[in-house]
């Protein structure tokens, strides 16, 4: 499982013109599921990315986490980042996971992100479909973390 996170001033994610979620400071989570990922990859994975130290504390460091900001969450399923681009022009995705296995783990991702900060601050995208993602990242801070 991979998970390119960004950290945000605010992002949003858009689906035939209707906007799906949308939060303020916090992290914009690409997540990738791959064939041998499960429930162990997902709970590894989130606790990762809520507690990875990437907000500056007083004195400019990145020291805090996104729970410790209580910022938002904007997950947005990103089967490309499962492709293997080790070789030619075009990138092969035989390491991603089956439609139906990326869908449950990325609903179960999600489940878990809401119990540990609350419904309120974890949007989602909409599995499969032709998303368009608008963020102000903040930093730039850009991390791809994989379990």
């Amino acid at each position: 499982m991979k998970g390119l996170i960004q950290r945000v001033k605010q992002a949003s994610v858009t689906v035939e013109g209707h906007r799906l979620s949308e939060i303020d400071t916090g992290l914009l989570l690409l997540l990738g599921v791959e064939r041998e990922d499960g429930e162990a990859q997902v709970q590894s994975l989130c606790r990762k990315i809520l507690s990875y130290r990437v907000f500056p504390d007083d004195q400019g460091r990145m020291n805090r986490s996104l729970q410790d900001i209580k910022g938002g969450l904007l997950v947005v399923p990103q089967f490309t980042l499962a492709a293997d681009t080790r070789s030619g022009t075009r990138p092969g995705f035989s390491s991603a996971a089956p439609p139906d296995q990326a869908n449950e783990l990325y609903l179960r991702f999600i489940a878990s992100a809401r119990a540990a900060l609350g419904t309120e601050l974890v949007g989602e995208g909409r599995f499969g479909a032709d998303m368009q993602v608008a963020l102000v990242n903040d930093g730039p801070v850009t991390f791809l973390l994989e379990v």
